[in-house]
C-alpha cells in the first residue's frame, strides 16, 4: 500500500496538531473518587481487574463481578495488595449479568447497602466468538449479545435512574475498535460492540443535564485471556489483518479509561492507529472540546485516503488468502 508523500505528511501534521490541542487545550479537572463506591463488571481478569486496581489505588471502594469465584477471590487478593487505607471496601460478586435482570439489580441493590451508592459503574465484561458469519452458530451470537451487550444494559438500567436522581455519577461501556467499521471474521461480535456504542451515545445525551457522564472505551487488541480465547476462533484472514498492530497491555488501557471517565470525556481510545480509525468511524462521536472538533473538520477530508487504502490493502488480505484456498483444494482434489 502506496501514498503520496503529501498524504504522509498531512498524516504527521494531522497527529501532531491534534497532540498538541490535547496538551494545551483540551486538559480538564478529574473527579475524585476516593471513598466512593465503584462496581467493575468483568473485574477478574483483563482490562476489568486491571481498572479495579486503579480504583483501588485512587481510594475507592470497589465490587467487582464476575462468573467465576475462584478468579474473583484472586483478584480481591491482588486488589487487597494496593489497598489505601484500613476502612477500604473491597468485595466481589459471583452473577451472570447478562442473565435475569431481576437478579442483576438484586444483587446490585445487595452491593450497595453494603458498601453504600454506586458512583461509577465500569462496564468491562465482555467476550468475542469469531468466524466467518454463517459458520458462527445462533447459540454462540446469543451468547455474545448476552456478555457484551445485555450484561451492560442489566448493569446500566439499575444504576442510571439512582445517578440522575443523585445528579451524580460515572458510566463507563467497555467496547472495541470493532465497533468502529466491520472486519472479516467479526461479524456477530461486531455487532454487539457496535449495540454498545449506540448505547453509550444515547445515554450519554439523555443523561448529560442529570450530571452523569458516559465514557466509551475503545481498546485496540489487549494482551487478556479473552483475546487468548480470541485467537483460537479467528480465521487466518482476521489474524493477518488484525495482527500488525501489536497488542496493549491492560494495565495501560485501564489507565486511559480511567483517566477519561474521570475528566468526562466520551471516547477513550489509545494509539494513533485507535485515533484514526475511531474518528474515520465515529464521525457523529461526541467529541469534546471545540478545538477537537475543528481538527477533525481540517483533517478528515485527507484521512479518506487514509481509509479508502486500509479498504484496498484488507480486501487484498482476503484475496490472497481466498485464491490459496482454492489452490489448496486443487492440490488435495489430485
Amino acid at each position: 500500500m502506496e501514498f503520496s508523500w503529501d498524504v504522509i505528511a498531512c498524516l504527521g501534521l494531522a497527529v501532531l496538531v491534534h497532540v498538541l490541542v490535547y496538551i494545551f487545550v483540551m486538559q480538564k479537572r478529574a473527579k475524585s473518587i476516593d471513598g466512593r463506591h465503584v462496581v467493575v463488571t468483568g473485574g477478574s481478569s483483563g482490562i476489568g481487574i486491571s481498572l479495579a486496581i486503579e480504583c483501588v489505588t485512587k481510594g475507592a471502594h470497589v465490587t467487582i463481578i464476575a462468573r467465576d469465584e475462584k478468579k474473583l477471590k484472586a483478584a480481591v487478593d491482588r486488589m487487597e495488595l494496593v489497598r489505601q487505607r484500613p476502612d477500604q471496601k473491597l468485595q466481589y460478586r459471583s452473577l451472570d449479568i447478562g442473565g435475569d435482570y431481576e437478579e442483576v439489580a438484586r444483587v446490585l441493590a445487595e452491593t450497595e447497602v453494603t458498601v453504600g451508592p454506586i458512583y461509577a459503574l465500569l462496564n468491562c465484561a465482555g467476550m468475542a466468538i469469531c468466524g466467518v458469519f454463517e459458520n458462527v452458530s445462533v447459540r454462540d451470537v446469543h451468547k455474545l449479545m448476552n456478555v457484551n451487550f445485555f450484561g451492560s444494559y442489566n448493569c446500566t438500567r439499575h444504576v442510571l435512574s439512582k445517578m440522575k436522581r443523585a445528579r451524580e455519577g460515572i458510566i463507563v461501556f467497555t467496547s472495541s475498535q470493532a465497533a468502529m467499521f466491520g472486519i472479516y471474521g467479526y461479524g456477530p461480535y461486531a455487532a454487539s460492540k457496535y449495540a454498545l456504542r449506540a448505547m453509550a451515545e444515547t445515554i450519554a445525551m439523555e443523561s448529560r443535564e442529570h450530571g452523569v457522564s458516559v465514557t466509551l472505551a475503545l481498546p485496540c487488541d489487549t494482551n487478556t485471556p479473552g483475546f487468548e480465547e480470541e485467537e483460537k476462533s479467528k480465521p487466518r484472514e482476521t489474524k493477518i489483518i488484525s495482527g500488525g498492530g501489536g497488542l496493549l497491555k491492560p494495565e495501560d488501557m485501564a489507565k486511559a479509561i480511567l483517566q477519561d471517565a474521570l475528566k468526562g470525556n466520551f471516547v477513550s481510545i489509545v494509539g494513533a492507529e485507535s485515533w484514526l480509525i475511531t474518528m474515520l468511524g465515529g464521525g457523529l462521536l461526541p467529541w469534546d472540546g471545540f478545538f477537537t472538533n475543528l481538527l477533525h473538520a481540517l483533517v478528515i477530508g485527507p484521512l479518506r485516503l487514509f481509509a479508502y487504502g486500509l479498504h484496498k490493502y484488507f480486501n487484498s488480505i482476503i484475496r490472497k488468502c481466498a485464491k490459496e484456498d482454492r489452490s489448496g483444494d486443487k492440490v488435495e482434489a489430485k
